[in-house]
């Protein structure tokens, strides 16, 4: 609250500069301050709608700060952000994950410094992933975090249950141990006698599973502690990439994608999934009509296709090397530096009233994702799924896509694994994915 009325004084102070010179007038309306807002899809901020509903609210506390939203998609989002950048029509807020903030536009010197509005409480409570991902080398905050969420991967419980691997997994905390994970593959593969786990590598979809995959087995990185470069090609990558080649009941499969992968998943062609989220857990889905004239079949959320339960587990880990790390969506506001004071001060008193207010807990709800705050860690207690995925939120990886190089790095990850897969060996494989993401960072 002491943040709040700092800035609210601020804001007031500057509004009072930008009307110095003016003859005042005993009913003259105080200035209204025009801010736009653009969010990329964090679960309901894509809907404008759902967005207008908090702007409601937080124009009933700050009357004199009207906010003009447009929601972005993925697919379109960053060219129509770069044109209007490139054009000089930047928005003044911007909703969006560190990569784009911190690597797209801060870096470039386009966004203002938000490093203002933190303090010593701030720092306690925000997770600590979260808010390192924010800051920059030298001390800059280009992005305000307020939500988070990570990805995991899933199992297919009931033939667990049939093939005796369930002894293998620790429901209570959603973990289990890298010589688990092997136990159960070979328990599933011995029961069904055909493939049971994909590394999926036709594309870049997914991707973040098998990354993540690849790196818990034995506590390897993807890039260094700095995000300067890429370091896959450690030892315990390496030997996370043999163990994987040499289980059988793994298959590394060019054909598919994460996607594709989790779409065999829930068809129960494959028995675990590495690519899987909050969302899919949460969503029905549906198998198109066979025939002409028939109806969609709607399955609920949770279930495989013939109604076997789904449950999300961690990465398996080695436990004497390293705890899960797991790689999270970061949603956070950044501001575009439009050379505009006023504009500016406007702008972090919104974000301060959707990330530290008492109305947090509703803008955090309709990112459908979890709060970065310690404070607001039982926000979805009265939701046993949220509840229970709650549980692996402490297993909240760091925020390599920041690395430069990032795009030229997920292209190679790849073909590494299509190589790995295609019988080269691996230290060859991820010497050579090393040097094309480490070529691609330096040239950043």
């Amino acid at each position: 609250m002491k943040k709040l009325l700092a800035l609210l004084l601020a804001l007031l102070m500057l509004l009072s500069l930008a009307g110095c010179g003016k003859q005042a007038q005993e009913d003259e309306e105080p200035a209204v301050i025009e801010l736009t807002l653009w969010t990329f899809p964090a679960g309901d901020w894509g809907d404008p709608a759902a967005v207008e509903t908090l702007l409601t609210q937080f124009n009933s506390v700050y009357p004199d700060i009207h906010v003009t939203v447009q929601c972005l998609d993925e697919a379109t989002g960053d060219d129509k952000l770069s044109t209007a950048v490139d054009g000089g029509v930047s928005p003044d807020i911007l909703l969006a994950q560190p990569d784009r903030l911190i690597k797209a536009w801060g870096a470039e010197g386009m966004l203002a410094d938000l490093s203002d509005m933190w303090d010593d409480a701030d720092k306690q409570e925000v997770n600590a992933a979260c808010q390192s991902v924010c800051f920059t080398r030298d001390g800059k905050c280009y992005a305000y975090p307020f939500a988070m969420n990570v990805q995991c991967m899933a199992i297919n419980y009931d033939a667990f249950v049939t093939a005796g691997a369930d002894q293998y997994i620790d429901l209570e905390t959603r973990t289990w141990t890298t010589e688990q994970f092997t136990q159960a593959v070979k328990a599933l593969q011995s029961k069904y006698g055909e493939t049971v786990a994909a590394v999926y590598c036709s594309g870049q979809n997914g991707d973040q599973g098998t990354r993540a995959l690849v790196t818990n087995l034995y506590g390897g990185q993807f890039a260094n502690d700095s995000y300067t470069g890429y370091v896959a090609n450690s030892e315990a990558n390496q030997q996370a990439l043999t163990l994987l080649r040499d289980t059988k009941g793994i298959e590394f499969d060019d054909a598919i994608n994460g996607q594709e992968e989790a779409a065999l998943f829930y068809h129960e062609s494959l028995k675990m999934s590495f690519c899987w989220s909050l969302a899919q857990q949460l969503a029905e889905t549906v198998d198109e009509p066979t025939e002409e004239g028939g109806e969609p079949v709607v399955h609920p959320a949770g279930k495989t296709v013939n109604g076997q339960t789904i449950e999300f587990m961690a990465f398996p880990t080695d436990p004497e090397i390293s705890q899960p790390r797991l790689q999270g969506d970061i949603w956070g506001f950044g501001v575009f530096d439009n050379g505009d004071e006023n504009k500016i001060a406007a702008s972090k008193t919104f974000i301060n009233f959707m990330a530290n207010s008492d109305e947090t807990a509703k803008a955090v709800k309709t990112s459908t994702y979890f709060s970065v705050k310690n404070s607001l860690s039982d926000l979805y207690k009265d939701d046993e799924v949220m509840n229970e995925y709650q549980k692996l939120m402490p297993y909240l990886g760091d925020y390599y896509q920041v690395t430069p190089g990032w795009a030229e790095a997920r292209t190679a990850w790849w073909n590494m694994l299509q190589q790995v897969g295609q019988g080269t060996d691996v230290t060859t494989a991820v010497t050579e994915f090393c040097n094309t993401a480490n070529a691609a960072a330096s040239a950043s």
